[in-house]
């Protein structure tokens, strides 16, 4: 989808200068593989001048995320992403067009003058919401921390009005930014359909594990009751009728595509690097790669999500909490009929250029 967005904003918008950008890109090794992904498509789209070889388009990069993310981290690393892609191009044959790369805040406020954004792009990240539900009071989701079994019906359609409104405060906002013709590309976590409990809903089947988690925590002694009654996730898993429905009530945005996945947990990574634990000879039993993929989504749930629960709950539970979650991910996974998957949401959209 990345790759037909950028062909087209080259092919049909033919832009001197191409403004990007990235909106919660996070940090980390992974974070700059999407601008590799846009240099290399632009670099096979871009004309260049047959005189100096030199693209004759510039891309603007612009990285969004919260304040509080390192984008020290980013900055840093930019001049070893610079020589690798470089290199990369050089060895098909292309020439990279020149880029910069510049940071900034949330995505649920304005972040561009009007139409000067030729592609935006999200992962993973819209299922946060901007705050926790609004009308959500203190008792009426008593012993949840999202949408669990026993949460009632009331608190599952706040969350859902929530995500309604931000997604559709995040659309209006983009195509404002958006020139006529720009497109956007997201991936959210998500769910088969609007049953976020029984649909196959990432967010909501992890924030179950993680609740059971902080009930070990509470029967140790080690979380006071009333701070896990009080606390919520800020986020939904939406499904993709749900996404379509709300791009269509914008009527400022056509869908190009929309895919829905099924990504496993059990990764061939995971069963290569249980088969280095036990020996290269051995065979790999399926509990050790079970405990490998509940160590890694603890792991990973715990750099994304350790900052929000440690300053409600304290930060001396993070790591028994996340211990505990591990512990019931890997339970989870030798339960046959619960081995599941992720489901994520891929959607393509395209500005409409409206007539005059």
């Amino acid at each position: 989808m990345v790759e037909k967005a950028v062909q087209g904003v080259c092919a049909d918008l033919q832009p001197q200068s191409m403004v990007v950008a990235d909106l919660g890109y996070s940090s980390g090794a992974n974070t700059l593989l999407f601008f590799s992904e846009v240099i290399a498509t632009a670099s096979e789209k871009i004309p260049t001048d047959n005189t100096t070889r030199e693209s004759t388009m510039e891309v603007q990069f612009f990285l969004n995320d919260l304040p509080s993310n390192d984008f020290n981290q980013i900055f840093r690393s930019l001049e070893q992403f610079k020589q690798s892609t470089m290199q990369h191009c050089t060895h098909r044959g292309l020439q990279p067009p020149p880029y910069y790369v510049a940071g900034m805040g949330s995505f649920y406020t304005r972040l561009f003058p009007c139409n000067s954004v030729h592609l935006f792009h999200s992962s993973f990240s819209l299922m946060w919401l901007s705050q926790v539900p609004l009308h959500l009071d203190d008792n009426m989701n008593k012993g949840n921390i999202h949408i669990g079994i026993s949460t009632p019906p009331l608190v599952a359609q706040l969350y859902l009005n929530q995500f309604e409104k931000d997604f559709s405060r995040f659309l209006q906002l983009r195509c404002k930014e958006l020139v006529p013709g720009g497109r956007m590309v997201l991936t959210i976590l998500g769910s088969k359909n609007s049953d976020t409990i029984h649909g196959g809903g990432a967010t909501s089947n992890k924030c179950e594990l993680l609740s059971q988690a902080l009930h070990v925590l509470m029967a140790e002694g080690r979380v006071e009751p009333e701070k896990l009654d009080y606390f919520n996730m800020p986020m939904y898993g939406p499904s993709p009728d749900e996404l379509k429905q709300l791009v269509q009530q914008s009527q400022l945005l056509d869908i190009m595509d929309i895919e829905v996945f099924d990504l496993s947990h059990l990764t061939n990574d995971a069963v290569e690097k249980s088969k280095l634990e036990v020996g290269a000879t051995a065979d790999a039993t399926q509990d050790n790669v079970h405990e490998e993929i509940g160590r890694n989504i603890a792991a990973t749930l715990k750099a994304v999500m350790g900052s929000l629960f440690g300053s409600h709950f304290g930060e001396s539970i993070i790591d028994g909490l996340f211990a505990v979650f591990a512990h019931n991910v890997t339970q989870q996974l030798e339960t046959p009929e619960k081995k599941g998957s992720v489901t994520v949401i891929s959607m393509s959209l395209q500005a409409k250029v409206l007539k005059s």
